[in-house]
């Protein structure tokens, strides 16, 4: 009789345990898929402001390339040289600006993105060991069940005799 009693709350901890195990990791599980979610959103985001800036890259290298042309035209003019190679140093250096900008976005999406990776991984993991959980919890439900039975029967047994 105090053995059924000891293995009922034996079971009973393991349950509650179980349960307690299964929230904290659902826990997880939702702030993971959170923190995944804002990744993926930072994601679009600097894809976006990588695009933008490829087109200034591409608008900026056309009005360099411009620029030039009239720079190597206007040697007659000295004055209107002189002002246009100011305008030209001034894109260039802009156009360096763009470029470096866009090498720091493209980093920060690579870095983003193997980041995003592992929180999926992390994610896939933690659900598999919430089901794990979530099968030795319903395992253990029903040993409880079982053993809730067992000792029903057992207690009407001793009511008979």
């Amino acid at each position: 009789m105090d053995r059924i009693k000891e293995k009922m709350n034996q079971l009973r901890l393991e349950a509650e345990e179980s349960a307690s195990k299964v929230e904290e990791l659902q826990g997880k599980v939702k702030t993971l898929e959170q923190e995944n979610l804002q990744k993926e959103q930072e994601i679009i985001s600097l894809t976006h402001k990588n695009n933008v800036l490829e087109t200034e890259v591409d608008k900026l290298e056309a009005q360099v390339k411009d620029l030039k042309a009239a720079a190597s035209e206007g040697q007659q003019h000295g004055t209107q040289n002189e002002t246009l190679t100011r305008r030209l140093q001034l894109l260039e250096e802009e156009a360096e600006e763009a470029d470096r900008t866009l090498r720091e976005a493209n980093e920060k999406l690579r870095q983003t993105d193997v980041k995003a990776g592992h929180f999926e991984r992390k994610v896939q993991a933690l659900e598999q060991e919430r089901d794990q959980w979530e099968s030795k919890y319903e395992e253990m439900a029903k040993k409880y069940a079982a053993v809730q039975k067992e000792l029903e029967d057992f207690q009407n047994e001793i009511n008979t005799i």
